[in-house]
């Protein structure tokens, strides 16, 4: 019985477990993709950094205005995939049978993973933004 049982939910196993490697690519796409960003947005404002950090900014605020860009771009990303996945629960109801298209502890972990590992994508940047010498920065 247990092969029997076994037989009939392999196909469902598998489509699971691509479904899941799918997602954590997409994750790690999403977070590689932030960083850049967020490397690039650094890499860019030099220049305001160091005079930010020449005219007495401490790194702290400096690494606080880096991280609160990156979690603005992560809330408006969480914000508008969620806004599409609600909408898109009344047209996945007509492919699914018997399965809930609504989940709220799916729906409120995505609200709290995402924004943690943007904020983890950028604090290398954010790092990285405190410690800008004002002369160099000035120069360039």
């Amino acid at each position: 019985m247990d092969e029997v049982v076994a037989a009939s939910t392999s196909r469902a196993a598998f489509s699971m477990t691509l479904l899941m490697a799918f997602a954590f690519v997409a994750l790690v796409l999403a977070v590689i993709g932030l960083y850049a960003l967020m490397s690039h947005s650094v890499q860019q404002r030099t220049q305001e950094m160091g005079i930010r950090m020449a005219l007495g900014a401490v790194p702290a605020e400096v690494r606080g205005l880096v991280l609160g860009q990156g979690l603005r771009l992560a809330g408006a990303g969480v914000a508008g995939g969620i806004g599409a996945a609600l909408a898109l629960t009344r047209v996945m109801d007509n492919l699914v049978c018997g399965v809930s298209t609504y989940d709220p502890q799916v729906f409120s972990a995505v609200v709290l993973l995402l924004p943690g590992v943007a904020l983890v994508a950028a604090c290398i940047p954010a790092r990285r933004a405190t410690r800008v010498n004002p002369l160099d920065a000035l120069r360039s």
